[in-house]
């Protein structure tokens, strides 16, 4: 397995057979928690914004071996995405679990902008919906965690 590959499938977690973008949500979600605990929501932003770099890198290259322009296996933008939400999160079960749903929610449906995202080609438009959906979905978080009801 070539290395753009094991980055872009999580290290083959892409091809998981059931749900394979709620999988690597859920491993976001349990890597974000002890990132949390040790460098705060910057050191979550940091490593989504790092894992989004990296990605988009390593989707495009996989993007171009396959001729698929949004390979199902391609479960970095996922990772990415959820940390970029969970950045939002306080530090607590409920507020990761919303995140967690509300990013799945988003990525899902693709309500209107976030549809225009995934148009894009190659590697970025395989990331920019995913980043699309943990910004709208943290702009909830946000929202809830102000108003103190997380």
């Amino acid at each position: 397995m070539k290395s753009y590959e094991r980055i872009s499938t999580l290290f083959g977690l892409g091809r998981v057979p059931i749900a394979p973008g709620t999988a690597a949500s859920l491993v976001a979600l349990v890597l974000a928690w002890p990132l949390a605990l040790e460098g705060g929501r910057a050191a979550v932003l940091i490593a989504g914004v790092v894992a989004a770099a990296v990605g988009a890198w390593a989707s495009e290259l996989y993007v171009r071996e396959t001729h698929d322009e949004d390979p199902s296996e391609c479960v970095i933008d996922e990772l990415a995405g959820q940390w970029i939400a969970l950045a939002f999160a306080p530090l607590s079960f409920l507020a990761f679990l919303s995140a967690v749903a509300l990013f799945r929610f988003f990525d899902i449906v693709k309500p209107w902008p976030i549809s225009l995202l995934e148009r894009l080609p190659g590697g970025f438009g395989v990331m920019a919906d995913d980043i699309g959906a943990a910004l709208a979905a943290g702009a909830i978080i946000a929202v809830l965690a102000h108003a103190r009801l997380l």
